[in-house]
C-alpha cells in the first residue's frame, strides 16, 4: 500500500452529494457489503440529505463524507451505525471510491471516525461487521487495532450462496 499523498478530513453530508450518493448507492457491487436490495431514488436521498443531522438522534446512524483536506469533493463515505449512547458503542462501515482504494484513505478515515467515536459521542467501543473474503477490509481494521471477537457462520445471502461474516470491535484503552 502506498502512503496517502494528501489528507482527507471528515464532513457532514451535503445536498451537492446528492450525485455522487445516487451512483455508490445504487452500485449493485457496493450492495452485498450494504446490504442494500433495491436502488435508491434522487428523492428518497435527497431527503435523506437534508434529514442527516437528525439521524443521530432517530435512527443511530451518522453518515460523514470522506474528502481532502483542501477539497468539498467526496471520495468515500464513513458511517457510524446501530449508535446506542446508553451502551456506548457504534459499528462503522466505509465506502471509498474504487480509484482511491489502497491509498490508506481509508484508514485515516476509520481513524478519524475513531477519534470522533470516543473523544466526542464517549463511546466505549466500536465493531464492524465484514464479510470473510473481504480481505481489505479485514487488514484495515485489523491494521487499527480491531480484533476479530465473533462469526456469523452463513449469515449474508450473495448471488453465489451464503457466506461467513466477521466481526471485528475495538474497545476504547482506560
Amino acid at each position: 500500500m502506498s502512503g496517502t499523498t494528501q489528507k482527507i478530513k471528515l464532513r457532514p453530508i451535503e445536498p451537492e452529494d446528492i450525485d455522487i450518493l445516487y451512483e455508490w448507492e445504487n452500485n449493485p457491487t457496493n450492495w452485498e457489503v450494504s446490504n442494500t436490495r433495491l436502488p435508491f431514488s434522487k428523492e428518497i436521498l435527497r431527503r435523506y440529505i437534508q434529514n442527516a443531522q437528525d439521524e443521530m438522534y432517530i435512527s443511530g446512524q451518522v453518515r460523514l463524507v470522506i474528502c481532502f483536506e483542501k477539497e468539498k469533493k467526496a471520495i468515500g463515505f464513513v458511517d457510524l451505525f446501530d449508535l446506542d449512547l446508553f451502551h456506548q458503542r457504534a459499528g462503522i462501515g466505509i465506502l471509498i471510491e474504487e480509484s482511491f482504494r489502497g491509498k490508506d484513505y481509508g484508514k485515516a478515515a476509520i481513524q478519524e471516525i475513531i477519534n470522533y467515536g470516543f473523544l466526542h459521542l464517549g463511546l466505549h467501543q466500536l465493531y464492524s461487521n465484514i464479510s470473510e473474503d473481504n480481505d481489505a477490509s479485514i487488514q484495515l481494521f485489523k491494521s487499527l487495532g480491531f480484533e476479530q471477537c465473533g462469526l456469523k457462520k452463513a449469515w449474508n445471502r450473495t448471488s453465489n450462496g451464503f457466506k461467513d461474516e466477521l466481526m471485528f470491535q475495538l474497545i476504547k484503552a482506560e
